[in-house]
C-alpha cells in the first residue's frame, strides 16, 4: 500500500520515503549485529565508534561530533553503561560534562565491530555499483535490490569473501591423519552410521587412497585444519576419479570452505588428466547437493555403491 501512496504523491513524499528506507537499514543493521553475535545495538554505533577512536569524551563532545542531541546521546550512554560497555568518570555536577570511555568489555568488541564495518562498507559499495538511476529512481531500485537480497545477507556474503581469502588449501601430510578421520566421522555419525568402507579409508588413508593414486586436500583457516576432501582413483572405464570424504568443521562452516575444497579437487583432477569425475551422496545433505549442482555435476543412475547411505550419484565432465 505504501508504494501505491508514493506513486500517487510522487517526489513530494521523498522525505517520508527516505524515512521508510532509513527504517529498513536500521532493521538490517540490527540483523547484522545479531548474525555476527556482537552485543551492540545499531543505534549505539555512532557513540561506540567515537569512543573507539579516543580514550574518553564528554557527552557534549560526542553529541556535537555525531550530530545527535545531548538527550539522545545521554540515553545511549545510559543503555551502553547498563550493558557494561562504558565507564563514566564523574568529575562534574553537570552530567553532560562527565567524561565517558569504553570499558574493557567495550574495547574488546572494537576489532569485531571494525571487521563488520569493512563488510558493511563492501556490501554498500556493491549496492552503489548496482544502482544506475538518478536519486529518485535509485531509491526505488535500492528498495527492489534490498528486497531481492537484504543488506544483512550481502554483508554475510562479504564476510564469506573476506574469510574465504584467509583459507589456504594444502596437500595432505601425515600430521593431518587424525583431523581427516575425525571430521569425516563427525558428519557421518551425525546423519548416518559409519560403514566398513569408511573405517578402512579413514583409518588407513595411505593404503586405500594415496598409494592407489589418489590425493587428499586440507583446508586451513588461521593455520588450523578445518576441512578435508579426497580425490580417489577409480578402477572404472567410465570414471577416472571420485570426489569423496569432504568434511568441514562445524565452527568453520559458512566460510565457503566446501566450495574452495571442491574447486581445488576438480582442478587437481584436471591436472592429472581426468576427463570425468564421480561422486555419491545422500539427498538429506541439501547444502552439499546444492553445491554439487552449482559446480556442474549432473545426476546419474544405476551405478552400484559400497555405501548403504548413498541414494544419489553424480558426475562431472571435465
Amino acid at each position: 500500500m505504501e508504494k501505491i501512496f508514493y506513486t500517487r504523491t510522487g517526489k513530494m513524499a521523498l522525505g517520508s520515503r527516505l524515512r521508510m528506507l532509513s527504517a529498513l537499514f536500521t532493521e538490517e543493521a540490527e540483523k547484522i549485529y545479531e548474525q555476527n553475535r556482537i552485543p551492540v545495538r545499531a543505534k549505539w554505533f555512532p557513540v561506540f565508534y567515537m569512543l573507539s577512536q579516543s580514550e574518553e569524551k564528554t557527552i557534549t563532545e560526542i553529541a556535537q561530533e555525531i550530530g545527535h542531541s545531548q538527550p539522545s546521546v545521554s540515553r545511549i550512554i545510559r543503555e551502553m553503561t547498563a550493558k557494561g560497555l562504558i565507564t563514566e568518570n564523574k568529575k562534574s555536577g553537570d552530567k553532560r560534562q562527565n567524561r565517558v570511555a569504553l570499558s574493557a568489555k567495550g574495547k574488546a568488541l572494537v576489532p569485531r565491530v571494525l571487521e563488520q564495518c569493512a563488510d558493511v562498507h563492501n556490501a554498500v559499495e556493491e549496492l552503489i555499483r548496482e544502482a544506475t538511476h538518478d536519486l529518485w529512481e535509485a531509491i526505488e531500485e535500492w528498495e527492489f535490490l534490498l528486497e531481492q537480497q537484504p543488506l544483512s545477507r550481502r554483508v554475510l556474503q562479504q564476510k564469506k569473501i573476506r574469510e574465504s581469502s584467509q583459507v589456504q588449501i594444502v596437500h595432505y601430510e601425515p600430521k593431518y591423519k587424525t583431523v581427516f578421520r575425525t571430521l569425516n566421522e563427525a558428519w557421518i555419525s551425525q546423519y548416518f552410521e559409519m560403514e566398513e568402507t569408511d573405517i578402512r579409508a579413514l583409518n588407513h588413508p595411505d593404503k586405500y587412497i594415496l598409494n592407489k593414486g589418489g590425493h587428499i586436500l586440507v583446508a586451513l583457516y588461521e593455520q588450523k585444519p578445518v576441512g578435508v576432501c579426497a580425490l580417489i582413483k577409480m578402477d572404472d572405464p567410465d570414471y577416472d576419479y571420485e570426489m569423496a570424504k569432504m568434511a568441514v568443521a562445524p565452527e568453520a562452516q559458512g566460510k565457503n570452505i566446501g566450495k574452495l575444497l571442491a574447486d581445488a579437487i576438480i582442478q587437481k583432477a584436471k591436472e592429472l588428466g581426468a576427463s570425468r569425475l564421480y561422486l555419491e551422496s545422500n539427498t538429506r545433505l541439501k547444502a552439499a547437493i546444492s553445491l554439487y549442482y552449482k559446480l556442474g555435476f549432473k545426476k546419474i543412475n544405476n551405478r552400484p555403491s559400497p555405501y548403504k547411505r548413498a541414494n544419489i550419484q553424480m558426475a562431472l565432465d571435465l
